[in-house]
């Protein structure tokens, strides 16, 4: 069985390594939308996989990181983009959630990532 919790976080970016004159080179912003997927047996004492407050203290220092910041200024996020920034989520909740199967980035409501994992 698997559950997910959702997290929003409001980040500005620019993407550095696309050609001049790319919407994306220039400065702007987003209201990020990341789903954090946890798959396990349902514990038959307490009914559940994991407890949703154990995702939340886990993503916690995460948020901290990137909500209201420019995210080029986050160490390992030099060029965020979606695809680096769920592998950069994913390797911050890996060693804090075991059964971590799945983080998904929305950067707008029509366009985001999946990362499964290395």
């Amino acid at each position: 069985m698997e559950v997910f919790r959702e997290f929003r976080f409001e980040s500005a970016h620019w993407l550095p390594k696309v050609p001049e004159g790319h919407k994306c080179r220039r400065l702007h912003g987003h209201s990020f939308r990341v789903d954090v997927h946890v798959q396990g047996p349902v514990d038959p004492e307490r009914g559940w996989i994991v407890d949703f407050a154990d995702i939340d203290a886990a993503f916690d220092p995460i948020h901290q990181a990137v909500d209201h910041h420019c995210l080029n200024e986050v160490v390992g996020l030099e060029n965020p983009t979606s695809e680096h920034l769920a592998q950069w989520i994913w390797q911050r909740l890996a060693p804090r959630l075991p059964g971590l199967t799945r983080v998904v980035v929305r950067e707008t409501c029509d366009s985001g990532c999946i990362y499964d994992g290395p």
